[in-house]
């Protein structure tokens, strides 16, 4: 059996994630750590939950460690980007642990907190620095920090951040970064045009892939209830909550809007929750993952922008309330769930607009979603009924089902504001859905890039 021991990492850093419980390494981590110490760029593909983080941030670490010597004053030596701020979080926490008792530091840089304080505690430079792409590009224009003693470039969830609606900040930032650099790419899901567009930053990359893009986790049991609309829904997931009131669940919609309206409605109905959306601080996001954590709630009704960046151990339920307009989202959405080993149920809902959703879903996971309830509607194949372990059941032909057209209406919409425009977005996108005569002025520390 492979240990961390094998991997090339030192005595002293294998020694120090033993006394944190860690020993044996997931397939990502036994695969990728040693090509990072080899120096090589990695893209490294796993499904959400297998520990892509320690793939990367252990060898850094332990490079980082052996080359010693302190940061120059505003120099940063490890850049990591990440799309939202509750990811920046998570990856801060655990690189932490891991680099515990050691003269490294760790700083985070994220849209909602105060600048000044995170210009103050960059001014004595970073040997790692944990970012979103707006609040790193207002500090770089407040000459709080420079990159150009960066060693080593991380992605995390690099489908997301390659996408064209990043690709602009990421340009400017890998410009103010050495070309002599190691650069490493993590993601659950990588498409073929994203995968194209990352080569700009790799050189000569080393794949590595433990399992294929856009597969579910394994111990997820999945299942989806048909349902006629939002009245339905309420009524089924208030059923779902109150017959497992020991268990803890994340509820995804695609609004912030309706992420609050929901909770609110659940609140007063005795439920302990919270929500996590993009209108709400850095401070009330803090609070809720806490209290999750906690088991002060037992119900987080959040939105895409907590997708990736939720790490809580022994979630039980994943309610995909509202389908993900993107398909890959769900694998994200879902990945919530059944972590570190353990198992988990992924409940969907579906109403007759959201019928070409679940099709995407199914064609790009490879299969077919158990029927928890009610009946497929006019356009959906109607998939086999029984449990649904991970992979689910293929159709008759082996192959997923051919994505059904639209229906006349398209897929649902309503009025809230989709999450995402002020929540790990570039600066502009925002902006950019409004006419330009309503656009407001530029400023250096606008809702913007402030909202990362």
């Amino acid at each position: 059996m492979t240990d961390f021991n094998t991997l090339g990492l030192s005595e002293q850093l294998v020694a120090r994630i033993a006394s944190e419980g860690y020993e044996t390494p997931t397939p990502i981590q036994a695969k990728a750590i040693p090509l990072v110490l080899e120096g090589r760029d990695i893209m490294g593909l796993a499904q959400t939950g297998t520990g892509k983080t320690a793939a990367f941030g252990l060898p850094i670490i332990d490079m980082l460690l052996a080359n010693g010597g302190k940061p120059a004053p505003k120099a940063v030596k490890t850049l990591i980007l990440a799309p939202t701020r509750e990811l920046v979080n998570q990856i801060a926490e655990n690189l932490r642990i891991f680099a515990r008792k050691t003269p490294l530091k760790v700083n985070i840089v994220v849209g909602g907190a105060s600048i000044n304080r995170q210009q103050h505690q960059l001014s004595g430079g970073t040997d790692i620095l944990v970012a979103t792409p707006g609040r790193l590009l207002d500090l770089l224009d407040r000459k709080a920090l420079n990159l150009s003693a960066v060693r080593y470039l991380v992605l995390d969830e690099a489908d997301q951040m390659l996408d064209l609606g990043f690709i602009h900040d990421l340009k400017k930032i890998a410009s103010m970064v050495p070309d002599e650099r190691q650069t490493m790419l993590f993601s659950a899901t990588m498409p073929k045009t994203i995968a194209e567009l990352s080569k700009r930053f790799l050189t000569n990359p080393e794949r590595v892939e433990v399992s294929p893009p856009g597969k579910t986790a394994d111990k997820v049991e999945q299942a989806v209830h048909f349902v006629s609309g939002k009245n339905d829904k309420v009524e089924i997931l208030r059923q779902e909550l109150t017959n497992n009131p020991e268990g803890r669940a994340i509820v995804f919609l695609r609004t912030k809007h309706g992420a609050e309206k929901l909770m609110k409605h659940l609140e007063s109905r005795g439920f302990a929750t919270a929500s996590i959306h993009g209108n709400k601080s850095q401070g009330q996001r803090e609070r809720a993952l806490k209290a999750f954590k906690t088991g002060e709630i037992n119900v987080l009704v959040a939105t895409d922008v907590a997708a990736r960046g939720i790490d809580v151990p022994g979630v039980t339920h994943v309610y995909n309330y509202d389908l993900p307009e993107v398909a890959d989202a769900y694998v994200h959405r879902i990945g919530r769930t059944a972590r570190a080993g353990k198992e988990g149920k992924a409940i969907a809902f579906c109403t007759p607009e959201e019928t070409a959703l679940l099709r995407d879903i199914q064609k790009l996971t490879g299969i077919e979603i158990t029927i928890a309830s009610g009946e497929p509607h006019a356009t959906m194949e109607r998939p086999a009924r029984g449990n649904s372990r991970g992979r689910g059941r293929p159709g008759a032909s082996g192959k997923p089902a051919r994505r059904a057209r639209p229906s006349a209406n398209g897929a649902p919409r309503d009025n809230g504001q989709r999450d995402g425009q002020r929540d790990g977005q570039p600066r502009d996108a925002a902006n950019r859905s409004r006419p330009a005569k309503n656009r407001r002025p530029r400023n250096r520390q606008g809702d913007r890039r402030q909202s990362a």
